[in-house]
């Protein structure tokens, strides 16, 4: 029995859910989604919720009966709130800074990384070692902030790179020198 799948997903004011066939469509104040849905489950909206219901009790049915709800329950957040991560630059010499669409990255290269921003996603660059990556699709803001982080990824010695706000990076504990 899948809990998640079983919980409905409020409404909130100014949000309005269209069903055609297994294609969703969410309208809010920051824009608009859709995401198609497995023809297994059946999405209702009914008052102020959207219901969904999988077709019978298999193992692949029940998966994707959670996986549905959270994809309709993610639009919904998106269009009232939006998405947003951050991420830290960290070393020296590494920063970070915003021309027009683009985030230029100095980050230990022999160039400056010019990275410009998909359509539907804001990046800003509150400081030099900041990036905030704004947008109302929670699958592309996560993917946007992967791909710049993959640029540096954390080192575990110095504890360089380009890091998620509130990652843990384990250090490691660097060579000993061999007495003679």
């Amino acid at each position: 029995m899948s809990r998640i799948g079983n919980k409905p997903v409020e409404l909130p004011a100014g949000v309005e859910v269209k069903v055609d066939g297994n294609v969703v469509t969410v309208k809010g104040p920051k824009g608009e989604l859709s995401q198609e849905i497995s023809d297994r489950i059946s999405v209702s909206v009914e008052e102020k919720e959207v219901v969904l219901k999988r077709a019978s009790d298999d193992r692949t049915d029940r998966s994707q009966h959670g996986l549905a709800r959270s994809l309709v329950s993610n639009m919904i957040d998106g269009v009232t709130k939006g998405f947003e991560k951050k991420l830290i630059v960290e070393g020296v010499g590494y920063r970070v800074e915003k021309k027009g669409n683009k985030l230029v990255m100095n980050l230990g290269y022999s160039h400056p990384v010019e990275m410009e921003d998909p359509e539907g996603i804001t990046t800003e660059a509150p400081d030099a070692n900041t990036v905030v990556i704004k947008g109302i699709d929670k699958a592309q803001v996560g993917n946007y902030a992967a791909k710049i982080r993959e640029w540096r990824k954390p080192e575990p010695y110095k504890g360089k790179g380009i890091r998620y706000d509130g990652e843990h990076i384990r250090r490691k504990e660097g060579k000993t020198g061999a007495k003679a």
